[in-house]
Formats: structure tokens, C-alpha cells, sequence
């Protein structure tokens, strides 16, 4: 049997060795159009940046490794540049000597990746104007920054990329301006949670130009001027382009493969296309999102590799199966971690799929061992059944393991009032007793049970400030000071008790503190007293993030733009 693999990095290089390690036999071919096979894409940022010193920490394996340990024949700098399925060849370009010629496969495997989003704006060809996305690239980024010295840069764009690279030449010293269309950075995140970043960002000294629009272009002598619809242009020293990619399919709509959603290529679960004896795996095929079923691309380097893994299986005589993206993904924001899993809110609503929240705002670890920071975190799950959907979680140590193991729910169908019955590792440098995931159980469970309703960031501003409804801030009359939502009376949860009798019966009661909890707690001694009583989730601390970004938004406004 010969398999042709197109393409290498995660899907097509995974592929390759699973194909050998299940058939000795095998003539395995991988043509790469880029000089690299397999490379670490989402390091590009931090050699940039210096955190990754050695350019070879890039390569993961070279044609050289992969034919001494694999026996596989990979051939860098050849671009396939047509599919032939009646007859079962491609045709290949050399990039390097300009030759080109046929080559033959009983099974083809389609790894062409995506490519960055470039739309056709005036002035994309600028020298100064920079994509990230192979080594490539990032060789092109660093040499021009080691020979330049640039002072200023602007990246368009909100995503991992342009937030990772953001961070690496903040490092390097360079005034990073961050603009997109979004109103928002990172768009696995709800908007509450974004929030975070967004603060994280400015105290870096990041500036954010959220909900504009990139229309263009122009050189400015040895600068470059990114033209920004209704707003004076920004100019910079060097632009990277990071808006997103879009899947490369080219090669697959010219041999007519079944297409889907953005021109991505239509696979089934075992990672065939519509054409007999070609597969597809990576960031061109189209997915089916684990939560919720839809049609999905979700360009991350984990699915990429586990298809690369299926289809090996398959075209070996297998039946393994690919049960769909579920989006995990984590990232490093200066000294801050961002993670999310599964569906948002705003996703989920967007579904068609009836969902409830709560956020948390516990501790890393035991609050009593030194070095325990805060993290927020945000489940969101469907309302009547519970079935865990989604998570966030913002903070710093601990997040990745806490969105680790509520992925990992999310994949055994646990609903959200299980995660209190999970049995977690428990040492005082690591957790709490009840871990922050287990927290978001009982906190679950006391909704389910009625113990307890919520209300919203969202739903602030518009309770009334009447005396209809009590509006009550249980937190340390310093914390009070220094800063509440308007209308909240303070009263300290421990003083609560001795001062019911200024709280007017009969009205409902809104109450709200740092975190959730003793707003929780106040709430309990509330209901058992005959009031109507509802929890702010996620606490000021919460509150605030949203509204001092929103506040910074307004004020990065240029004069005559809507507020």
C-alpha cells in the first residue's frame, strides 16, 4: 500500500507515524510545501519573543528524522498542486529546482491546514506587513525586528495568535496596539470574562482598539499607516495581520471533494471525504462540535493531531472514529491564564439550547498556604437537565487543571450537579478541600434544590432604585468605600443578623459582595426570614471588571463615535 499525505505540522505528520507504527510494509510519501514538516505553531510567538532562544526547539521532527526512526519519505519545499482521483495521482511542484511531475497513491490523506485570513484591503502587500503562521513567518518577524528595531507595532486581531504576540513584544519593548472588529479579545470567552483580559492587557500596556474595522493600508515613509474606518489613522513601525485563517482547500474544490461551511472540506467520523480512498484531517475539515452537534471549524492543534490518528487507523483497516470537537483551549496572557471548554453562553444561546449560569470566584489553593490567588470561573449549563455545556475560567495557577477536569465531564456527559461528587487531589500547595470544581457542583445543586436564585451583571442596571426592591452590599464597609454599584446599601453579612430591621419587609432583596459568597450567605439567612432574596453570581469583583471595561472602551472612543 502507498499513502500519499498532503501536507505535515500536526495532522499529516501524526498520520505518518501512526501509519508506520501499523504497517511496516507501507510506502509512506509526505510532500510539504513550507521548508518545515513538523513544527511547533503555537511556539512561533515565543521564539519571536525571546522566551524560545533556540530556533531548532521550533522542528520537532525533519525529513532526516522522520526517514532514520519512520522510514517515511518526506519531501520539503514540494507543493501538490493537483488531485487526480481517476486515476489516483497528484501532480507536484519541486520549489526548489521548478520540476514537476506525478505521483501515485492507493490512499491520499489531506493535511493542508489553513491559512491566515487576508482580506483584499488596499496596501496587504507592504513590506512592513506581516502573517504568523509557519516558521516561515516567524523567521521573517524576528529578522526584521533584529534588523529594524522597531519601536511600535499594531496587530490586527483578537485571537491566541495576536494575544500571544502581543505579550512576546511587549517583552521585546515595543509599543503593541491591539484592533478588530470584535468588541471583544478571545472569542471562546463571553464577554464578562473577556473582561479580565482586557484589563490584564491595558495594565501591560497593550491599548485596545476593540469594535473597530481594519479598511486598509498605506506606507508612511518607513512606517506604515493601518487605515481604521471612521478614525484617524494608527501608525506603527511594523503590522501582523492575525484576524483568523480560513481553511485551505483549494486542492480539494479543484478535484471536487464535498465542501462545507467556509469552503472546508466535508469529512464523516472516520475521516473520509465524499471521494473513495482520500481522507482529510486538521484545520480544513469541517467538525461537528461535541456539545452541541452544529457544524463547526475549530482550528487547534489537539483535534488536528487525533485525526491525523483516526484516519491512520482507518486507512489501515481500522474503525476508529472521531467523536467531534469539543474546544478546549488554553492560553498564557502576561502573568494570567485564560482557558475555556465546550460552548460559551453566548454559543449556546445561539444554539438554540436553553441555558443557565454560575460564576465562582474561589482560590487556587487552601487560603491558609502562602500564594493562593484568585480565579473566576464561569459554567454554563443547560437549564431543566443540567448537562454541563461550557466553562471559563480566568486566574492565574490552577486554571488549566480545573478546565482540564471539567472538560473532561463535559466528554463523559456528567451533568453540573455531579461535579460535587468528583473525588479530586487535595494538598494544601494545590487545592482545597472542596475544590473550586466541586464548588461549582453545590452551587448547582442549591439552585436545582431552590435554595437559592441569581441575578446577572446584566441585570444591574436596570432594578429599580425606588425603594420597590432593597439593593443590599454585604461586604466590610472598606470594601464598600472603595467601590459598589449605585443604589447598594451596605450592610456586613456578620452585623446582618442584629440589623434585619432595616431591611423593609415584603419587597424583594438583591444582594451582592466581593465573590458570591457571603451574599450566598446572606441570602440563606434572608429566605429563612420570609424574603424574596436573589445572589449576585460572580460577585463585585465581577461587576466591576465588566463596567471599568466597559468604561475604558467608551473612553478609547474617538470624538464623534457612538457610546
Amino acid at each position: 500500500m502507498k499513502v500519499v499525505i498532503v501536507g505535515g505540522v500536526a495532522g499529516g505528520a501524526t498520520a505518518a507515524a501512526r501509519l508506520r507504527r501499523l504497517d511496516e510494509a507501507a510506502e509512506i510519501v509526505v510532500f510539504e510545501r513550507s521548508g518545515y514538516v513538523s513544527y511547533a505553531n503555537c511556539g512561533l510567538p515565543y521564539y519571536i519573543g525571546g522566551a524560545i532562544t533556540d530556533r531548532e526547539e521550533l522542528t520537532l521532527q525533519t525529513p532526516e528524522s522522520f526517514w532514520q526512526r519512520f522510514r517515511v519519505d518526506v519531501r520539503v519545499r514540494h507543493e501538490v498542486t493537483a488531485i487526480h482521483p481517476a486515476e489516483k495521482t497528484v501532480t507536484v511542484k519541486d520549489l526548489t529546482t521548478g520540476a514537476v511531475f506525478d505521483e501515485s497513491y492507493d490512499k491520499l490523506l489531506l493535511s493542508p491546514g489553513a491559512r491566515p485570513t487576508q482580506p483584499a484591503l488596499p496596501g496587504a502587500g507592504l513590506g512592513r506587513l506581516f502573517t504568523l503562521r509557519t516558521v516561515e513567518d516567524t523567521l521573517k518577524i524576528r529578522e526584521f525586528i533584529e534588523q529594524h528595531h522597531p519601536k511600535s507595532a499594531v496587530l490586527a486581531g483578537g485571537g491566541f495568535i495576536a494575544i500571544e504576540l502581543a505579550e512576546n513584544l511587549r517583552d521585546l519593548g515595543l509599543e503593541v496596539t491591539l484592533v478588530q472588529r470584535p468588541k471583544q479579545l478571545l472569542n471562546p470567552l463571553d464577554a464578562d470574562m473577556a473582561a479580565f483580559l482586557h484589563a490584564q492587557m491595558r495594565r501591560h500596556g497593550v491599548r485596545l482598539h476593540l469594535g473597530r474595522t481594519v479598511e486598509g493600508f498605506a506606507a508612511d515613509g518607513e512606517r506604515v499607516n493601518v487605515l481604521i474606518r471612521d478614525e484617524a489613522p494608527l501608525t506603527a513601525d511594523m503590522v501582523v495581520l492575525a484576524i483568523g485563517v480560513t481553511p485551505d482547500t483549494g486542492l480539494a474544490r479543484d478535484a471536487g471533494l464535498d465542501l462545507g461551511i467556509k469552503g472546508s472540506i466535508l469529512v464523516n467520523d472516520r475521516m473520509e471525504t465524499s471521494v473513495p480512498d482520500i481522507y482529510a484531517v486538521g484545520d480544513a475539515v469541517q467538525v461537528k462540535h461535541f456539545v452541541t452537534g452544529q457544524d463547526a471549524l475549530l482550528s487547534l492543534a489537539g483535534p488536528a493531531n487525533k485525526q491525523g490518528r483516526i484516519a491512520a487507523d482507518n486507512i489501515c483497516g481500522g474503525d476508529s472514529r472521531y467523536p467531534g470537537s469539543q474546544g478546549s483551549s488554553v492560553i498564557k496572557v502576561f502573568d494570567m491564564t485564560a482557558a475555556s471548554t465546550g460552548v460559551n453562553e453566548k454559543n449556546a444561546k445561539a444554539a438554540g439550547i436553553d441555558c443557565d449560569k454560575l460564576v465562582l470566584s474561589p482560590m487556587s489553593h487552601a487560603g491558609y498556604y502562602p500564594g493562593g490567588r484568585v480565579m473566576t470561573m464561569k459554567v454554563v449549563f443547560e437549564k431543566n437537565t443540567y448537562r454541563l455545556l461550557g466553562a471559563q475560567i480566568v486566574g492565574y495557577e490552577g486554571v488549566d487543571k480545573r478546565i482540564d477536569v471539567l472538560s473532561t465531564a463535559i466528554h463523559a456527559g456528567l451533568t453540573v450537579l455531579q461535579l460535587k461528587d468528583l473525588d479530586l487531589a487535595y494538598a494544601p500547595p494545590y487545592s482545597s478541600a472542596k475544590d473550586p470544581v466541586n464548588m461549582a457542583g453545590f452551587m448547582a445543586e442549591d439552585l436545582a434544590k431552590g435554595l437559592v436564585k441569581q441575578f446577572f451583571t446584566e441585570d444591574v442596571a436596570a432594578l429599580p432604585r425606588d425603594g420597590s426592591v432593597t439593593l443590599l452590599d454585604t461586604r466590610t464597609p472598606g470594601e464598600y468605600a472603595g467601590g459598589h454599584a449605585e443604589g447598594f446599601v451596605n450592610i456586613p453579612v456578620d452585623e446582618l443578623r442584629d440589623r434585619l430591621d432595616e431591611i423593609p419587609a415584603g419587597k424583594p432583596v438583591y444582594v451582592m459582595c466581593q465573590s458570591g459568597l457571603r451574599s450566598y450567605v446572606a441570602c440563606r439567612i434572608l429566605a429563612q426570614r420570609g424574603f424574596a432574596c436573589y445572589n449576585f453570581s460572580g460577585g463585585y469583583r465581577l461587576y466591576a471588571a465588566v463596567t471599568e471595561d466597559r468604561a475604558a472602551a467608551e473612553e478609547a472612543l474617538p470624538c464623534g463615535m457612538e457610546k
